[in-house]
């Protein structure tokens, strides 16, 4: 039985907190948080102890720890875990810089102890199929690729002014999909991106609205579009154009039920946010990070491929400021 904390009891904290007392294989020890008062009602919650983080790093019974602080705080707290003995399963992204990210995963590769970055979506079973049969060869090559992700309605200010921005903190997950679905990192990646939605987000310095596309090295191209407001729900769609067909992972439902009358076919909205839209990820993602635990096998998301999606982001924020291409080099993603 793993002895597992919980670093962070914030909304996604709560969130893994559920998938995480949910397996049978490990168990939830101890919850810490800047928050005290947040920590110690999670932790009533679902059965652990309110710590400390200094206390939960320095305990060598505790097995792993899965961080969900903000992510100004990844970097230090995957080394110190790292050091401290522990495997880490990190919330996306590694951190805000890309230089601070790669002495991350050489100083956590020093340890020899495996670290997760938790790119959920992988998880997703929808994306999980595609991906499974385009690896099964059943559209031939993969030419080019197609990643929707819209939000309901965009985050307050506040938060933005502090997530790193559109590329790092939303898109990041499109171009981590991006490099596990073609199986590699994008040469040249070319950004464009506007304030649409809410002018309060161009005020802070950010993007609501975006597009970028990404150039493999054979000619492949992945195109992403992301935007902050999409009132109809959150839309998250993937399609993958082939050599010999064509590959789609369509939006997840209200309900299934369809109407089809002589005015026309009406059908439900997709669900309202990605709690409802991708809880089930969550909850295969924390399962493959205690399987790969138990049976010593590699990470299926590896630092380093955080890393990559990171690179990918920093990529895009200076297209988008630049309005030129940027290329990807290997010392960008950490060789």
């Amino acid at each position: 039985m793993l002895k597992i904390a919980l670093l962070g009891a914030g909304r996604i904290g709560q969130v893994h907190a559920k998938a995480m007392v949910a397996g049978e294989d490990c168990r939830l020890v101890a919850i810490a948080d800047t928050n005290a008062e947040a920590a110690r009602n999670l932790a009533a919650l679902v059965g652990a102890e309110q710590r400390a983080v200094d206390e939960i790093i320095e305990d060598d019974g505790i097995d792993a720890v899965l961080i969900a602080t903000s992510t100004d705080t990844h970097s230090d707290l995957i080394e110190r875990a790292t050091a401290a003995g522990k495997a880490v399963l990190c919330e996306k992204p590694v951190d805000l810089s890309l230089e601070r990210a790669l002495k991350t995963l050489a100083n956590a590769g020093k340890t020899g102890k495996p670290v997760m970055i938790g790119f959920n979506r992988r998880f997703d079973p929808n994306f999980a199929a595609l991906k499974s049969a385009f690896d099964g060869g059943e559209i031939g090559r993969g030419e080019l690729l197609s990643i929707t992700s819209f939000d309901p309605a965009p985050p307050p200010v506040s938060y933005i002014e502090v997530s790193g921005g559109l590329f790092r903190d939303m898109m990041i997950h499109d171009f981590d999909m991006a490099c596990w679905i073609f199986g590699s990192v994008p040469a040249q990646v070319t950004a464009h991106g506007s304030c649409l939605v809410d002018a309060g987000i161009g005020a802070a310095g950010d993007v609501d609205t975006a597009v970028v596309t990404m150039i493999w090295e054979d000619g492949r191209i992945a195109v992403v579009k992301n935007s902050r407001r999409a009132g109809y729900g959150y839309d998250q769609r993937v399609e993958l154009l082939g050599s010999g067909g064509l590959l789609a992972a369509k939006n997840v439902l209200e309900n299934t039920v369809e109407k089809s009358t002589a005015e026309g076919v009406v059908s439900a909205k997709p669900v309202h946010f990605f709690l409802e839209r991708y809880m089930r990820a969550y909850e295969a993602e924390w399962s493959a990070f205690v399987e790969a635990l138990k049976s010593n096998a590699p990470m299926p998301v590896t630092l380093r491929d955080g890393v990559a999606a990171l690179a990918c982001a920093e990529a895009a924020t200076l297209s988008a400021r630049t309005g030129a291409p940027v290329t990807i080099t290997p010392d960008m993603t950490g060789g």
